[in-house]
């Protein structure tokens, strides 16, 4: 027997997943989600009043186990305590999100030489990298997130090439600013950054574990991507062939994520070899619909529906997932997710009727 989600499921939740990042048939579309961020979602599947923050990951990971056939590991409220990391940022909690509150550094000059510490350590970490005690971490990792979420397939996303954590702890407009005066710093930081994430992923790489997982790296706004083809094509993407390299040589599947429109940069995607792109912001213009029409057989598509739509009610529910589900789900390459998350804007009444419509179409 198998975790089912509808009575009429055929599947194990990993077959399933597999099978449509496979681009081959499913009994119905696989769901995914984060409901992190929804007490009362978590709530209606745990029986537990939730009021406030007063939750916990083994609250979610309830919730997740009996609504989804994959996820992202699950993260409680963080509390609103004001922390600094060990090279001087200085971040603010408030529950479901953290903000940089102060850097230890304000110009370009500066972003250098913080960054050429980072090259060093880097190089500190291949030097004393444990093959099999990282393995042995990892998996452990691992299993203890998959305790919370029982059959439940983890997308994890851990191990990254270091691109956006780059941009993301400088500012855009330092970033700018350095990126100019100083490119062959940021080169040779994502050249020790990567290697030591093939060398992690290699060690790491579990396909009895999960088989996917996630490389997030943010590259795009509501507006665009943030930086231009040829600074992609440079910097980012023949970082991120190789970290989906050392997934895929192991047995995994790879999805890549951005936020924003990514659109126009799906063929330099393609490139890398990642095998599907989430989470398709609809705000920003993405269409599944189109995608899977302009990119035949190549690649599987996670997500799409509006969370706004989701948070506006019924109507504009049954609008957004009337008009996407039907047109997808013979595709046998597209994953239900929401473009985000499940926010706490989206009702408890509104989050119901989403899944019983998507339940109608799914099936």
């Amino acid at each position: 027997m198998f975790e089912k989600l509808f009575p009429k499921d055929e599947m194990p939740k990993q077959e399933r997943v597999e099978r449509a990042l496979a681009r081959l048939g499913t009994d119905r579309v696989p769901l995914h989600d984060q409901l992190s961020y929804n007490p009362g979602v978590i709530s209606m599947y745990t029986g537990k009043p939730v009021t406030g923050f007063n939750y916990s990951a083994r609250d979610i990971g309830e919730a997740v186990s009996k609504t989804l056939d994959c996820c992202f590991p699950a993260f409680a409220p963080v509390g609103t305590g004001r922390r600094v990391d060990g090279d001087g940022f200085a971040y603010q909690d408030d529950n479901w999100t953290s903000w940089r509150a102060s850097r230890p550094f304000s110009d370009e000059r500066g972003a250098m030489e913080w960054l050429s510490k980072r090259i060093k350590t880097e190089r500190e970490i291949k030097a004393g990298f444990n093959r099999k005690a990282f393995r042995a971490e990892y998996r452990e990792y691992m299993l203890g997130v998959q305790r919370l979420v029982g059959e439940t397939v983890v997308m994890d996303f851990s191990i990254g090439t270091g691109f956006c954590g780059v941009y993301d702890k400088m500012g855009l407009e330092i970033f700018s600013y350095f990126q100019t005066e100083y490119p062959e710093v940021f080169l040779e930081f994502m050249e020790a950054s990567t290697e030591n994430a093939v060398m992690k992923a290699d060690a790491a790489a579990d396909p009895s574990l999960s088989p996917v997982v996630l490389i997030a790296e943010d590259f795009a706004t509501k507006q665009g991507p943030i930086f231009s083809p040829a600074f992609l094509r440079k910097f980012h993407f023949p970082f991120v062939k190789r970290l989906a390299g050392a997934w895929k040589n192991n047995g995994m599947k790879v999805i890549y994520h951005s936020d924003g429109y990514v659109g126009d940069l799906i063929p330099l995607l393609l490139d890398t070899g990642v095998d599907c792109i989430q989470p398709l912001e609809a705000r920003a213009g993405n269409d599944v619909r189109d995608y899977l029409i302009k990119f035949p057989a190549k690649l599987s598509f996670i997500g799409n529906i509006s969370a706004d739509a989701l948070a506006a009610g019924k109507e504009a529910i049954h609008k957004e997932i009337s008009a996407k589900i039907p047109a997808v789900k013979n595709s046998r390459r597209y994953i239900y997710h929401s473009d985000h998350s499940i926010p706490y804007t989206v009702s408890l009444e509104n989050y119901r009727y989403a899944l019983e419509l998507a339940k109608s179409f799914l099936i």
